[in-house]
């Protein structure tokens, strides 16, 4: 605690510059005494400190003393100042402790990289959401975060996606992510690891037992491998797309995760068409596409053709009336 208090003691005059003692001891929390004993312990380190009494008096540092004491580089402090992710902070209850930490490291900073700092944290921002991603459901990570932070195995119940009933689970926590927005918990249950979305718990309960990781695992390498595999999922449907030039970059935002490579010209055609290949788990997937109207045409499989003519079909009909226009009245 006297260490922290040291620090913070000169963080402040370094800041500051003359600064009253009566003040620093209402902003370090400790009486006038400790203030002046810290001094003398600043001192006694080799900090040129000292207290001038008296109405206009106070405790300063001599002229032209300054200390980097977090060692950062201008990059560096740059880098801290770039506020990414702050739902993240708001999620677990940090964003007052950001502000902080953020003041502290500006204080501690050497005067010629304020400037560079504090106008980064001005001028970036980094927002994690996707485009019209919609409201999320909350997720309540306190005793998520317990656990994590305890060491201790967690019981919950969860819901799976498209399913209504829940289940119940003990599982071995490693830690918690944040992947573009939404926040999972990964854990081991019996052993291997799996990701469980913070949204779905229904509750979570400690238990009493120690947490079962497996040795030498860290959460970066398990959180790696069950990324892998979700993105290396093998595709039970190749598909062939055309798409006009003009809806294209809409269709690589849109369609980008299941797209397999980049889109290229299609060949012995203008311009106006470009040819995609996608991969979908069921061939039914290829509904997707319908949004993009007579932009789109899926050339390849042939049974992912006839499931866009029969899903064109089935809405076409619903709106079959409205496009004869209405009858025409009685003679």
């Amino acid at each position: 605690m006297k260490s922290d208090r040291l620090l913070s003691l000169l963080l402040l005059l370094q800041t500051r510059g003359r600064v009253p003692a009566s003040e620093l001891a209402e902003r370090l929390e400790v009486s006038t005494r400790t203030v002046y004993r810290d001094v003398e312990s600043l001192s006694a380190a080799g900090v040129p400190v000292y207290a001038e009494r008296g109405r206009h008096g106070g405790i300063a540092l001599l002229p032209g003393f300054r200390t980097d004491v977090t060692g950062l580089t201008t990059d560096e402090a740059r880098a801290l100042f770039v506020l990414a992710a702050q739902g993240a902070h708001t999620a677990l209850g940090l964003d007052d402790a950001l502000g902080s930490a953020l003041r502290k490291v500006m204080a501690a900073l050497p005067a010629p990289h304020r400037p560079a700092a504090e106008l980064t944290g001005r001028r970036i921002l980094v927002d994690p959401d996707r485009w019209l991603s919609g409201p999320r459901p909350p997720a309540d990570l306190d005793e998520l975060q317990t656990a994590v932070f305890t060491d201790l195995r967690l019981r919950i119940r969860y819901r799976h996606s498209g399913a209504t009933r829940l289940r119940t689970y003990t599982v071995d926590p490693y830690g918690l992510v944040a992947k573009a927005g939404t926040w999972y918990l990964v854990a081991d249950r019996r052993g291997t690891p799996q990701l469980f979305r913070a949204d779905r718990v229904a509750s979570a309960t400690l238990t009493d037992a120690p947490v079962r990781r497996r040795a030498g695992v860290e959460l970066a390498a398990v959180w790696q491998e069950l990324r892998r595999g979700v993105e290396e999922r093998p595709a039970g449907v190749r598909v062939t797309v055309r798409i006009r030039r003009d809806r294209l970059d809409l269709a690589v935002r849109i369609l980008g995760p299941a797209m397999t490579g980049p889109p290229r010209p299609e060949e012995g055609a203008d311009d106006d068409w470009s040819v995609v290949e996608l991969a979908y788990p069921v061939v039914e997937a290829v509904r997707q596409l319908l949004q993009f109207s007579d932009s789109l045409e899926v050339v390849d499989p042939p049974e992912a053709r006839r499931v866009m003519a029969q899903a064109a079909a089935a809405v076409t009909g619903i709106y079959a009336a409205d496009a004869a226009g209405p009858a025409a009245p009685a003679p």
